[in-house]
């Protein structure tokens, strides 16, 4: 799928006009994070030789937090190989079509974690998911250990799910897409801005509506510009049916040939787009009337500051990661796209809206 088609949303979008910053320590998180990966037996082989190797995952996690402590940065940019890892265990493999698999592969993950570690001749997965773990929540409350696991738990139905669908070959209807492409999209993810920008999201803020518009809003931009993108791997030769993907998804209701169904993806992208930043406006009043401190209102406007700079971040990555590139395609061209005058005042209108 062209990649100019999603950066279109550059023109279209105001809080995707303006490109990311990066990390100034990116490369060497990069080296760092690569080695881990490898010694932990994630990546194998040549870097270049998996589309796990090939991800770039310090770009897009030096892209999202562009300012954080280089350590903090580090560990998120582990934390996206994990899951990718994890994504590719299911995906590539039979495990991506039994919810049965999916449901013990996921059971040794969260026994680990309840443990503090991982079994003995454990895989992998399991042995990084610990180390992660014990990484991670040093610093965290209790609140946030129960909303990430519960995260991981939702991740866990949301695979079973594409499961059964991918063993029978149906594709979901355009009203359960939404929901089952979230779930399937580690959400999890959404929850380490907090230990990686190291502050603590109010816990009555966290179950509002506003806040959950705001982070499944988000989310659904991300994954959708995502599916165009990964479209052309997920429907390669031998590839099991795309059943977590917006564009097949909409190509099979509405009888599309795949350029066109990709269209309407962008298209809903544009259109979902003002619903996080209505999402950001609202939790003004929600931090009134929740009566936040000071600390509590920062630690919000930090986080909100992250969601709102993330899908533009990840819409860089995509121009700059080997992850979806087939293999006898090239990498993607970065085009230059003009500043967008007002949108860093827009953001910083909506984030001061929450101090």
């Amino acid at each position: 799928m062209d990649a100019a088609l999603v950066l279109s949303l550059a023109d279209r979008v105001a809080a995707l006009a303006t490109r990311s910053g990066m990390h100034p320590a990116a490369r060497t998180i990069g080296a760092r994070a690569d080695e881990w990966a490898r010694v932990r037996g994630l990546v194998t082989g040549a870097p270049d030789s998996s589309p796990l190797g090939r991800a770039r995952f310090d770009r897009l996690a030096g892209r999202i937090f562009p300012q954080a402590p280089a350590d903090r940065v580090e560990l998120f940019t582990r934390w996206l190989i994990w899951a990718y890892a994890l994504d590719d265990a299911i995906d590539d493999t039979s495990v991506g079509g039994s919810a049965t698999a999916v449901h013990g592969l996921y059971a040794d993950l969260l026994g680990a974690l309840r443990r503090g570690h991982a079994k003995p001749e454990a895989r992998p997965l399991e042995v990084a998911l610990a180390e992660l773990w014990r990484e991670t929540v040093p610093g965290t409350d209790p609140q946030w250990r129960r909303r990430f696991l519960r995260h991981m738990e939702e991740h866990r139905a949301g695979c079973a799910e594409e499961a059964v669908d991918r063993r029978t070959g149906r594709m979901p209807t355009l009203e359960e897409f939404p929901g089952l492409r979230r779930r399937a999209a580690a959400p999890f993810l959404f929850d380490l801005a907090e230990p990686v920008l190291g502050v603590a999201l109010d816990a009555g803020l966290a179950v509002t509506p506003s806040w959950k518009a705001l982070v499944e809003s988000t989310a659904d931009m991300i994954t959708w510009v995502n599916d165009v993108i990964s479209y052309p791997k997920e429907t390669r030769p031998g590839a099991p049916p795309p059943v977590g993907n917006y564009v097949a998804v909409i190509g099979e209701v509405y009888r599309l040939e795949p350029a066109e169904a990709a269209r309407r993806v962008v298209d809903l992208i544009a259109l979902r787009a003002p619903r996080v930043r209505g999402a950001a406006r609202a939790l003004a009043a929600e931090l009134d009337r929740l009566q936040i401190a000071p600390q509590g209102r920062r630690d919000a406007a930090a986080i909100v500051r992250t969601l709102l700079a993330a899908p533009r971040a990840h819409l860089d990555w995509l121009t700059e990661t080997g992850r979806y590139a087939l293999p006898a395609a090239g990498s993607p061209v970065v085009p230059v796209h003009r500043q967008a005058a007002g949108l860093r005042s827009h953001l910083d209108d909506t984030v001061t809206g929450l101090r």
